[in-house]
């Protein structure tokens, strides 16, 4: 059989309660094509086909459930263990304060959850962050711990793990000349007013929002400065500019008044996870390494 991967048995469980390659990748943090060659090479190491794929449905084959059921209780037990030994390790207990900006999905609250089903003694607490103060809430030490948008060059902040990196789309009024696009080049945007973020967020992560120059160097128009995401939005709908935004955040906001269209030749959005390098404890370097575990 030769030696068993963790990850391929993680895959493995995760595919068998989604039934769904696409959602077992997301939960996992990778892409639709790692997670087949996961699978395939549990498959070679039983000796059986554990899954059944059609175009239509995703199911279990009877070898599958039959590993299933002698599976779960193993790595339960197995998890239990390391998790142990880990938390008295760290001493990992209290409240951990999240932030978070924008979006987050994608598996990203169940990394939470396993989190607290990991360590039953400590507690999390949510906070929004506002798009235009990505950085101010750990400043004030209101929370431990923030995933925002990247990019992160402040004094005294450690870049943790990074994930969720998505292609950009141009959120565009139905009565933009976008709105009538497939997709849009990043020299395109030279043609239109682009919505701003408004401070206290750093020139550098506000222009990496929205540029004021397109690949080429032509100037990008300026338009309205927002400081939260539905202002933002709201610009966009009353047609003064439009607004650059990651994947998920226009798959999580859909309205009558807006279109959402790709825009090719832009960097690709990223979060990242952050923190106070003379605020780091055992709590936040187990949040940092749950949510590495799961890219």
């Amino acid at each position: 059989m030769g030696r068993v991967e963790i990850r391929e048995l993680e895959c493995f469980l995760v595919l068998a309660e989604e039934l769904h390659f696409g959602r077992t990748g997301e939960r996992l943090y990778v892409s639709q094509s790692r997670v087949s060659q996961l699978l395939g090479a549990l498959e070679r190491r039983v000796g059986a086909r554990l899954v059944d794929r059609t175009s239509r449905r995703v199911g279990l084959t009877p070898a599958g459930e039959d590993f299933l059921a002698a599976l779960r209780p193993a790595y339960a037990a197995l998890r239990a263990a390391v998790d142990g030994a880990r938390e008295r390790a760290l001493g990992v207990g209290g409240p951990l304060r999240i932030g978070f900006q924008g979006v987050v999905g994608y598996g990203f609250m169940d990394v939470v959850g396993e989190f607290e089903e990991r360590h039953p003694g400590c507690t999390t607490r949510i906070t929004e962050l506002p798009l235009a103060d990505p950085f101010g809430a750990l400043h004030r030490d209101e929370v431990d711990t923030a995933v925002v948008l990247l990019p992160v060059a402040e004094p005294g902040l450690v870049l943790g793990p990074v994930f969720s990196v998505e292609p950009q789309y141009a959120a565009a009024s139905r009565r933009h000349p976008f709105a009538a696009r497939t997709e849009v080049d990043a020299e395109d945007l030279a043609t239109t007013p682009l919505i701003g973020v408004s401070g206290p967020a750093p020139d550098y992560w506000r222009e990496a929002q929205s540029p004021a120059h397109t690949p080429a160097g032509t100037p990008v128009p300026r338009g309205p400065e927002v400081g939260t995401l539905q202002e933002g939005l709201s610009q966009v709908a009353a047609n003064r500019g439009v607004m650059l935004l990651c994947r998920p955040t226009s798959e999580y906001h859909p309205r009558g008044d807006v279109v959402y269209v790709p825009v090719r030749g832009v960097g690709e959005s990223a979060l990242g996870l952050v923190w106070r390098g003379d605020r780091e404890n055992g709590r936040v370097r187990a949040f940092a390494e749950a949510v590495r575990g799961r890219r």
